[in-house]
């Protein structure tokens, strides 16, 4: 079955250019000029993936993007300029999975299309064994299986797939710093070259997710002039 791709762009020229390119890769493309539109496809049909631009007429793809991800994990990569770096970061918090910067190579937007939906059905390999299921630290437990991370209440809190592999990595290596590349190679997948460029901006959100008081992190801590390290005894659960 192909993957069904949603571009979100109000600037017929670019949509047409990705329309042809992405199905020249055996990607089925649907295309919607406005948010209105955006929502009306989603509501019709399944989608895999959604390319959206930041800059739109009647709502900006930040306010799009934080409407889905209060009711999905469909994957997001955000169309951006070069003058909107605040908006990057900002999509990034918000769980924006990659994003690509105007002008760009349709090949590139091809490859991190390609990368994001690989991490999708690419489970992080279990460190612990084939019988656990699950790794528990500080009162959380991360399943294996599904990447679902659930408070010492039992509450469950949502994750990108970037976070979910991001923590995955600390917890594969509990109280040992680690530099932003050992991150970055923990936490790829094994055959994708193509990977979110901001460490500390996921740093930031596992924080915000795991911390009482992300400005005084007690488990995910920085070790100067290293790196981070996730400060917590890991136990296994199966």
């Amino acid at each position: 079955m192909h993957h069904h791709i949603l571009v979100v762009d109000d600037d017929p020229d670019i949509v047409t250019l990705v329309y042809d390119y992405l199905s020249e890769f055996d990607l089925r493309v649907t295309r919607a000029g406005d948010g209105q539109a955006m929502r009306e496809a989603l509501e019709r049909e399944v989608v895999d993936l959604i390319v959206l631009d930041v800059r739109l007429p009647d709502e900006d793809g930040i306010t799009l993007m934080r409407g889905i991800r209060s009711t999905s994990r469909i994957p997001i990569i955000l169309l951006t300029s070069r003058k909107d770096d605040v908006d990057r970061v900002l999509g990034l918090e918000l769980g924006a999975d990659d994003y690509v910067t105007k002008p760009f190579n349709p090949r590139e937007l091809v490859a991190r299309i390609k990368a994001v939906l690989r991490r999708g059905q690419v489970q992080p390999p279990n460190p612990a064994g084939e019988g656990v299921r699950a790794l528990r630290f500080a009162g959380w437990e991360l399943d294996l299986r599904t990447s679902r991370l659930r408070s010492e209440a039992g509450e469950p809190v949502y994750l990108t797939h970037a976070e979910a592999r991001l923590l995955h990595a600390f917890l594969k290596a509990p109280r040992r710093p680690l530099s932003r590349d050992q991150l970055l190679d923990l936490s790829r997948d094994h055959d994708d070259d193509v990977f979110d460029r901001s460490i500390d901006v996921q740093i930031l959100r596992l924080r915000r997710k795991l911390e009482n008081d992300p400005s005084r992190p007690e488990l995910i801590k920085t070790e100067r002039g290293v790196g981070y390290f996730l400060d917590a005894k890991v136990e296994s659960v199966e």
